[in-house]
């Protein structure tokens, strides 16, 4: 297993979308988020069939992204019971799973460690 996760979100909207997608690009929590053309969802909720339009997102991140991937999604989704849901990527290429991870490795700090130790 490579660690690479795909996840699936849905939004109401195109804005709300591009919003959160630059959001998780610019956490690192996600190295490519694709906005796809707008959908239509059918499902039941509270007892009753609702029909919407939603704008899905594809996300690709690493296992250990996951769980900050997860709290911003939550925290700026407009439902109240947001679609997530992270699908094992079991093969690709190469290079570009190694690209995913290296993109949500948070970028290290240019500050030294301690005081005692210099910048290099």
């Amino acid at each position: 297993m490579n660690g690479i996760l795909l996840v699936i979100t849905n939004l109401p909207d195109a804005q709300t979308a591009e919003q959160l997608a630059q959001r998780l690009i610019e956490e690192r929590v996600a190295a490519c988020v694709n906005q796809l053309a707008p959908c239509t969802s059918t499902y039941r909720w509270r007892g009753g069939i609702e029909t919407s339009t939603e704008v899905p997102l594809l996300i690709k991140t690493t296992q250990v992204a996951y769980p900050r991937l997860e709290q911003l999604i939550r925290a700026a989704h407009p439902y109240e019971l947001p679609e997530i849901i992270a699908v094992p990527v079991s093969a690709g290429l190469p290079a570009y799973l190694d690209w995913v991870n290296q993109e949500t490795t948070p970028a290290p700090s240019n500050l030294p460690l301690s005081d005692d130790e210099p910048c290099t």
